[in-house]
């Protein structure tokens, strides 16, 4: 985040918490991992499968440390932050493992640690290094990190940019009841407490629509609009965005201005002290995106997502940390955006899965103008609940995932009732991702994508050892997320 973004009260303030994180890791090495992602991305499922899997000694062959042998404990210890809700692992994996059922997304901001004890791959290391680091989780929704560009935008560029695209699509059409009520405001008007209740309204509803299932779409500042939690009501969310008179700014007292305050009140009360508590300490990032999901609703859908990622990759300063940038300026080093739910897809369309996620991040890499060092991508599941298998359909063979759909699933006409497993063909990405971009940047309605069948399976049934214990989760490439995230920091 460029330093313009923050008073010099607030870089005075990061740089001491990052005075204390650094002297705190000096007898206790740690690394911050920040896991936010887009709508229904399956954060919480990340998290608990990480955990679940070091703590279980799960499967990962691609995570170095582990593999080698040289990981000798793995647990989970207090966290260091005692006013950031503790992440409720237990529950969670209660949840997945006994009750088979996905936890309920990610609404605030928590936090985990858990402690890896090593020993070092390298003899000059074992002399000097404690064989221990601990990896602090810090999980917050993505609405916030989209937030974060608002701190360089003042009330009338946020409103130009927020009108011009309601107006566009199929936002157009979602955005009719908030725009009517927009449009006949009067800016110049006294301001009225129970006009702007019922513009926050209106504005909130339109933000919601695009959320929903039907349509998913991404790009939905302000985050806390959605979540409000205990600012519900509050005056730093009762704004809405607002036509800029062709006369000039209106005078102070006037509705235009009530909103303009109210907004940069949102900046200073909500946006500010996550960036300065939270997001500016940490030391690696992983950014989660459900692709597919989008990929099945459109080309709106997938221009949407791309647009979010070029203001999330935005946010970040990728780069090596060196001493000085540690202390008073933290540098997020590596980031990854991982496109979840690969097992809703056969093997065959991983790679593919990969590099269509890989184009998005290219280009909006490209629209922003930042080098790609320190930014990886990849396709993975956190937990696999799927597995895959063939079946012969006119006399060829049909590459299939088979799986529980989750109650009320629907596949044909069919309605599924959770208990019963059935075999789907997932359908073929393109091998080349240009072709399905080429599609969409047509603007064609009759624009083609994919056709991908996104059915949501229950979480597997896990099989239970002689000893009564269950096995550790099932993933798709979660060891190489965790290989990039913190394998060098346990070399």
């Amino acid at each position: 985040m460029p330093p313009s973004l923050t008073s010099f009260a607030d870089d005075a303030r990061i740089a001491l918490d990052n005075l204390a994180d650094r002297a705190s890791s000096l007898v206790n090495p740690a690394v911050r991992l920040g896991v936010t992602g887009l709508s229904r991305s399956g954060k919480t499922v990340f998290i608990s499968s990480l955990v679940h899997n070091l703590l279980h000694g799960g499967r990962l062959p691609l995570f170095e440390p582990v593999q080698s042998g040289r990981v000798s404990a793995v647990r989970l210890e207090h966290q260091p932050d005692d006013a950031v809700p503790r992440f409720q692992y237990e529950d969670h994996i209660r949840a997945l493992v006994k009750e088979r059922i996905w936890p309920d997304s990610t609404r605030a901001i928590s936090e985990l640690r858990i402690t890896l004890e090593y020993q070092s791959a390298s003899g000059w290391n074992r002399l000097f290094s404690p064989g221990r680091l601990s990896i602090d989780i810090v999980d917050y929704p993505g609405e916030w990190l989209l937030d974060l560009p608002l701190l360089a935008k003042d009330y009338r560029i946020f409103s130009e940019e927020t009108l011009a695209l309601a107006r566009k699509g199929v936002r157009a059409e979602l955005s009719r009841d908030w725009l009517a009520v927009t449009g006949a405001a009067d800016v110049d008007a006294p301001a009225d407490e129970m006009q702007a209740r019922d513009l926050a309204a209106a504005f909130t509803g339109y933000l919601k629509a695009c959320k929903a299932d039907e349509r998913s779409l991404s790009t939905l500042p302000p985050g806390r609009f959605l979540l409000p939690g205990d600012l519900e009501g509050s005056p730093a969310l009762t704004f809405a965005p607002l036509e800029f008179p062709s006369k000039g700014k209106p005078a102070k007292g006037s509705l235009w201005a009530m909103m303009e305050r109210r907004y940069e009140s949102y900046k200073a009360v909500v946006v500010k002290p996550f960036f300065r508590e939270h997001f500016a300490r940490l030391d690696r990032q992983i950014v989660l995106v459900d692709a597919l999901q989008a990929l099945n609703r459109g080309p709106e859908a997938m221009q949407d997502l791309e647009r979010a990622l070029t203001d999330v990759l935005a946010c970040f300063r990728p780069g090596t940390n060196s001493l000085l940038s540690s202390l008073l300026g933290r540098r997020i080093d590596r980031v990854l955006v991982a496109a979840t739910k690969a097992d809703h897809l056969h093997h065959e369309s991983h790679d593919r899965l990969d590099a269509l996620t890989r184009r998005l991040v290219d280009r909006a890499i490209q629209r922003i103008g930042m080098a790609g060092a320190g930014i990886d991508v990849m396709a993975l599941a956190s937990v696999r609940a799927t597995r895959e298998a063939t079946v012969k359909r006119d006399g060829h063979e049909l590459p299939v995932i088979v799986g529980t759909p989750i109650e009320g699933e629907t596949i044909a006409g069919e309605r599924f009732d959770g208990l019963r497993k059935t075999a789907i063909f997932p359908g073929d990405l393109p091998e080349n991702p240009e072709s399905l971009f080429d599609s969409i940047e047509s603007g064609s309605p009759d624009a083609q994508l994919p056709d991908v069948n996104v059915v949501r399976f229950r979480p597997p049934q896990l099989e239970e050892t002689g000893a009564g214990i269950k096995l550790s989760v099932p993933h798709i490439r979660l060891d190489r997320a965790m290989q990039f995230l913190f394998g060098d920091r346990l070399a």
